[in-house]
């Protein structure tokens, strides 16, 4: 078996194919406002051009986009994730008029809106920055509304992280920001686990759908543990006590592809960040993932990418200044 190179061997998380992913795309969430209101109130969020997220800490509201037939009504400790292409609403009563949330929380002290004289809800939101190069990988993946009601099974640890998330907002202590934070980031981690959960119950194939799969995630995450080794279907196929036919099957109807051609396009994702964030020959770069023969691995590249490595590369190196 080839060795992996320090720029992959030091890789965090190897054989876990939910964090390979986040740290691919980079994803890194980020708080972005709180708002507390009482009374009547309704406010319109933009499109959101990233992962937009959103907790209810107290009170009640509703939720309407034009993705949803009738509203949704969210509780205390639900969180909602949106990644769709159109505004949303979140309102004490969905029939009111919403005003702009630019325009809400246009110059407020710290990001901190208020509708009212009270504290009846408490919203708090943000977004996951992702590598725009990359951002379809999650994206794509994701339905346009992810609703984890604060009563769902996987709930718990949402629960326990929104407390302390809560307590951090409302301290001044040192580091409250980094922690809060930290603690967003693993609140997303979260979601995305209890989606996971639910996601066996979707129709959509892809590597979402594919690591919910009890029967072929073992040969996922063989396949991210060791991403240069030659792995056969027959390995595969045994790792997930199936047949080769059978695996094969479950494996294309699942996520979407064939196993050869998931493992092909999760070693040219490795590549593309190998090729940008170090300075590793490329003939390194095509060991790392697999291929002795640095013409078999530019011919795949260029096969999943539509370039060659080298073309890659440099048409993505920042441009150096005299």
């Amino acid at each position: 078996m080839l060795e992996n190179p320090s720029f992959l061997r030091d890789r965090p998380n190897m054989g876990d194919p939910l964090s390979d992913m986040l740290s691919l795309v980079e994803a890194r969430s980020v708080l972005a406002g709180r708002l507390y209101a009482s009374g009547s109130w309704a406010v319109r969020f933009p499109p959101p051009e990233k992962i937009k997220f959103s907790a209810l800490l107290c009170g009640t509201c509703y939720l309407s986009t034009q993705d949803l037939s009738v509203p949704v009504r969210l509780e205390a400790g639900d969180v909602i994730v949106v990644t769709g292409q159109h505004s949303f609403i979140l309102a004490s009563d969905p029939t009111l008029d919403p005003v702009d949330a630019r325009v809400l929380f246009r110059e407020v002290p710290d990001n901190v809106a208020r509708i009212g004289n009270g504290e009846d809800v408490f919203l708090f939101g943000g977004h996951v920055a992702i590598n725009a190069a990359r951002a379809g990988l999650i994206i794509d993946v994701l339905p346009p509304l992810i609703h984890i009601r604060s009563a769902a099974p996987e709930a718990g640890a949402l629960h326990w992280l929104l407390k302390q998330l809560v307590a951090e907002l409302s301290s001044n202590r040192a580091g409250s920001d980094l922690a809060a934070s930290h603690l967003a980031q693993l609140m997303f981690v979260q979601v995305l686990r209890a989606h996971l959960a639910e996601t066996t119950q979707t129709s959509d194939a892809g590597w979402f759908r594919a690591l919910a799969d009890d029967r072929i995630a073992p040969a996922i995450r063989l396949m991210h543990r060791e991403p240069s080794r030659a792995w056969t279907l027959g390995e595969l196929a045994q790792a997930s006590a199936m047949s080769r036919t059978t695996f094969a099957a479950r494996f294309k109807e699942v996520a979407g592809i064939a196993p050869v051609a998931y493992l092909l396009v999760w070693r040219m994702r490795l590549a593309e960040r190998a090729l940008l964030n170090s300075d590793a020959p490329i003939s390194s770069v095509a060991l790392s993932v697999g291929y002795k023969s640095e013409s078999a691995f530019s011919n795949a590249f260029k096969r999943v990418v539509g370039v060659s490595p080298k073309r890659y590369r440099s048409a993505r190196m920042p441009i150096s200044k005299e």
